[in-house]
């Protein structure tokens, strides 16, 4: 598994290369500095999963994700950064980015993170995740009629599982509530991002609250 790491600092670089580089899996094939490097190094490296730095000169983190992301590159982005502000969590998801963590999570929270994005799932601090669906509640917005209508191409079952991701459940409880395996919980998932031409779990919950799909958001 490759990883680019983007950060305007020289030493938080250096300390995730050697968190990174000690697992045999992972390599880390490249660095930036900047939010324009990192779509330059993006292109050229075609790392698995990219390390970005929300706050960086020339072209910031956010920035940055949604070039990457709109390239069609297969990359999966892992934001980084020091503060906790909604603002940020908002922007990142809605560019693209597969997960958000604080930089001083543990390392051994950071590798396996690496790996999940990297699988397909979603990376979210726990605090993170929660506070989204509250403030989702709590701020209305126009519901994406155009997006809406992708949703008669669901199943009902597909359609639940839609709105069991908006309330942040993991597989195990999914399957736990449906009765089902965790195997057939995968299945419905997958159908759901695929029909839905979605990127991961972070984008079906975006998509479900603008949709109006989310439970207590119905329209």
């Amino acid at each position: 598994m490759s990883v680019l790491v983007v950060d305007d600092q020289a030493l938080v670089r250096a300390g995730f290369r050697l968190i990174l580089e000690i697992e045999p899996d992972i390599t880390v094939v490249g660095e930036a500095a900047d939010g324009a490097q990192a779509v330059l190094q993006a292109a050229a490296l075609r790392p698995d999963v990219v390390l970005m730095d929300v706050r960086m000169p020339v072209v910031d983190g956010i920035a940055a994700t949604r070039q990457i992301v709109a390239s069609g590159s297969g990359a999966r982005v892992v934001m980084l950064t020091t503060f906790d502000m909604d603002e940020f969590v908002f922007a990142a998801l809605r560019a693209g980015a597969s997960g958000f963590l604080l930089k001083d999570v543990q390392p051994e929270l950071l590798v396996s993170g690496i790996r999940a994005v990297r699988a397909g799932e979603s990376l979210l601090a726990p605090t993170v995740t929660r506070r989204m669906i509250e403030l989702f509640l709590q701020r209305p917005r126009p519901v994406d009629v155009q997006a809406r209508a992708n949703l008669a191409t669901l199943t009902p079952r597909e359609y639940e599982t839609l709105r069991m991701l908006a309330r942040g459940l993991t597989n195990a409880e999914m399957a736990a509530e449906m009765f089902v395996s965790e195997t057939t919980v995968k299945t419905h998932v997958g159908r759901v991002l695929m029909k839905l031409a979605l990127r991961d779990r972070v984008q079906a919950v975006i998509y479900a609250y603008e949709t109006g799909v989310a439970p207590g958001h119905d329209v």
